[in-house]
């Protein structure tokens, strides 16, 4: 049964196909879905795992940007609830964007994702009626690179979808001095020097224990005291990965250490991170990543800034560039944060958007999130002349309790190498494989 965020989601989506005036078969074509799974999106049958398919809808159908920000909106809420009823044990159905590969021909398991761990340090009031707690939902699937190489050597179709808005918390208890101590499963320090190659996922976490309070060390507390439920303890909001290219698929790059003819045509663009990390491909140049918060109750949660961890900077990878695909021309550039990775300290910079010939002014921390008014942050992530690694950290508060929140990839730092200088491709659907660049 669909829920009722997903029926004011599908609700919005008929009327911009309506409005369209084209058939459900035309749009699923440039979709790349099948009709019956757009019609489950209009449904309310089916919640997108991404948001990128409902994004380019959303372009197809001539969505004024009011209504870009009003269908994102609601696909946040109606992907939460989704997952939230899966984690009841009773989750509506989610048509994947594309067919999976069979076991046989990729190793891979059908559905595999590139996992996402975002992990949080809660700081409680001191006192005696503050609970040191911890929360955790973690989830990582791994996949074998080895005998998925093998098949894409043999010319198989690699289509690995890769979640929208993956959401994974990490509480940690607190230490006698007051520092957040991560429970196990938590992301790799700083310092830890990057692998060669793409990332590989982390185990999945453990929920430390929750301690319950007591009034005082020698008396036992009152009938009517015990009877009180414990103040609620934990990460009060929800951090995930919506989007790792947000202007999908506009300038998104990938390294290979590949010759183009051992290398696939591109796959559907939800499904480019899956295709290149079964490659061992690396991000290039701009990693246009987009971070959605949505608090867990009605009470409002601070978000106070977003900061920007280094681990590993060495000399950018000598391998190829490929290209996803050239210029999409919306018309409409979001306001955005910068990040600069080749700076000293990276900070993260607001940028102003653009919407026709509008500008939309550029809007600094902080912002303030709860369960029925998400937030997304559209970050441009860039090197022009390092191989890096790097994780980022959210600071929150709410009320008198604070913390930090850490987001990475599946466990691991992201990784982003400069494309300046190294020969870039892009696939040529009419002669069917990867061509250079003129001036390459």
């Amino acid at each position: 049964m669909a829920t009722p965020e997903a029926e004011e989601f599908a609700a919005l989506l008929r009327e911009l196909k309506d409005r369209s005036g084209r058939s459900y078969g035309v749009l699923a074509g440039k979709l790349h879905v099948s009709t019956s799974t757009l019609h489950r999106y209009c449904n309310g049958d089916a919640v997108p795992t991404e948001y990128a398919p409902v994004e380019r809808l959303a372009r197809l159908c001539a969505a004024t940007p009011a209504e870009h920000v009003e269908l994102h909106r609601r696909w946040i809420l109606a992907d939460g609830a989704r997952r939230r009823a899966r984690a009841e044990g009773a989750a509506p159905e989610t048509v994947p964007e594309a067919a999976a590969v069979p076991p046989a021909a990729s190793g891979a398991v059908p559905g595999t994702v590139a996992p996402v761990a975002v992990a949080g340090t809660v700081q409680e009031p001191a006192g005696p009626e503050a609970v040191p707690g911890a929360e955790t939902v973690l989830a990582a699937r791994t996949r074998n690179p080895k005998r998925l190489r093998i098949a894409l050597a043999a010319g198989a179709v690699v289509a690995l979808a890769v979640p929208a808005a993956f959401i994974a918390s990490h509480a940690a208890t607190q230490d006698p001095d007051g520092k957040g101590k991560p429970v196990a499963g938590a992301s790799a320090p700083p310092g830890t020097a990057a692998s060669p190659r793409t990332p590989s996922a982390s185990p999945s976490g453990s929920a430390a224990p929750s301690a319950s309070p007591s009034g005082s060390p020698s008396a036992s507390p009152s009938p009517s005291r015990a009877a009180t439920p414990p103040a609620t303890v934990g990460v009060p909001l929800r951090v995930g990965i919506s989007s790792y290219n947000w202007d999908s698929p506009c300038g998104q790059y990938y390294l290979l250490d590949q010759e183009p003819d051992a290398v696939p045509p591109p796959p559907a663009p939800q499904d480019n991170r899956g295709w290149a990390r079964a490659l061992g491909g690396v991000d290039g140049g701009h990693m246009q990543l987009q971070l959605t918060a949505t608090g867990k109750s009605a009470d409002s949660v601070v978000l106070n800034a977003v900061h920007v961890r280094v681990v590993g900077r060495n000399a950018p990878l000598d391998w190829k560039a490929y290209s996803m695909g050239d210029g999409c021309g919306s018309g409409v550039t979001p306001q955005t944060f910068d990040v600069d990775l080749d700076a000293g300290h990276p900070l993260v910079k607001p940028v102003a958007g653009q919407n026709g010939d509008t500008v939309v002014p550029a809007k600094d921390f902080p912002y303030k999130v709860a369960s029925n008014d998400p937030q997304v942050l559209n970050l441009d992530v860039h090197t022009e002349g390092h191989d890096i690694s790097w994780y980022l950290e959210l600071d929150w508060s709410s009320g008198d309790r604070r913390g930090t929140v850490r987001v990475d990839d599946g466990g691991e730092p992201f990784r982003t190498s400069a494309i300046e200088g190294r020969t870039e491709y892009g696939y040529w659907p009419d002669k069917g494989e990867w061509v250079a660049r003129s001036g390459q």
